[in-house]
């Protein structure tokens, strides 16, 4: 799915955490952003879960030497994307689901992993040059990029309907959206859905979709509080995070069901290292296998985005 919201969304602090929605653009990472320093409402305890993770002998002796000897994966983020990847109240701690589920993978092969804090844009070229080993920054996994980067999948994002809590006008999926207030952020993928789904309501004989195109995720959120619309679109995990901590969960609801327009999130590995593609996507597996994955996915309540196969430059 091609994400293409602007960073822009804001909650009130009194209220929730301090977060902004973010879709990004075609370079853009999903999720959404807190401020450090910003309280931990809503933050899941998956320490044990990771610890509990077993190194597997037989994928440590096939890492690539320089990984083995070295005994730790250099991976990069952008660490603004609640629940992707984001800072703790500390301002210092990176902590989300793909955090980890870095550190599952790193400990099923027997290694430990760093993260570090780039721009999203510098994330693929920091890869190409070798300064890094990995990236994982809830970058879609897009033909166009793999002409630069090998992707390991291991998420599927896309749009999720968002209602207040409840779900008092009884918002069951997109075609429950017809005759319905709809609000989405401009000049986006959500947008673009919205005016598709208007016009699939209308031909089958139904009200069409009302759509209401803001500047910003905040304007959206204010306008769904309070009744005006009934529904707002947003990617998956940002969808998740704000209804998990607005208001500590008493504001907003997620839609259940599989993302709308889903496409892959992918870690980021360098072309010329076929090995270490190999190790991290049979890592991953295992841990989809053992239940792992499974687990980590839940605490975050993103459980939705969940693969069962973890492909090698899947996406489209």
């Amino acid at each position: 799915m091609s994400r293409s919201r602007a960073v822009q969304a804001v909650l009130l602090a009194s209220l929730a955490v301090l977060v902004t929605a973010c879709g990004g653009g075609p370079d853009g990472a999903g999720g959404t952003s807190q401020a450090p320093g910003a309280p931990a409402s809503g933050i899941p305890d998956t320490t044990a879960i990771v610890q509990g993770v077993q190194k597997d002998a037989q994928l440590n002796a096939a890492l690539p030497a320089n990984v083995k000897q070295a005994g730790v994966l250099h991976l990069a983020s952008n660490l603004q994307s609640a629940p992707n990847n984001f800072y703790a109240a500390d301002g210092k701690t990176p902590i989300g689901y793909e955090v980890d589920l870095a550190k599952a993978i790193a400990a099923k092969l027997g290694v430990s992993v760093t993260h570090q804090d780039m721009a999203f844009g510098s994330l693929i070229t920091s890869l190409q040059s070798g300064r890094i080993d990995l990236t994982m920054a809830g970058m879609n996994d897009t033909k166009a990029r793999q002409a630069q980067i090998d992707f390991v999948d291991y998420f599927t994002s896309g749009i999720t309907i968002m209602t207040r809590k409840g779900n008092p006008d009884g918002i069951t999926g997109p075609d429950a959206l017809c005759g319905k207030n709809v609000a989405v952020v401009q000049g986006t993928s959500h947008q673009k859905f919205a005016a598709t789904q208007s016009t699939k309501c209308t031909q089958a004989g139904k009200p069409a979709v009302n759509v209401t195109a803001t500047d910003s995720d905040n304007q959206n959120q204010n306008q769904l509080r309070t009744g005006r619309v009934a529904a707002i679109l947003n990617d998956l995990p940002s969808a998740v995070y704000i209804s998990r901590t607005a208001g500590d969960g008493k504001f907003f609801e997620v839609v259940p069901g599989e993302p709308i327009e889903g496409g892959p999130y992918g870690i980021g590995v360098n072309k010329q290292d076929k090995p270490l593609t190999d190790s991290v996507q049979k890592a991953l597996q295992a841990l989809i296998a053992d239940g792992t994955y499974g687990k980590i996915l839940q605490a975050w309540g993103v459980d939705q985005g969940a693969i069962k196969e973890a492909a090698v430059n899947g996406g489209s």
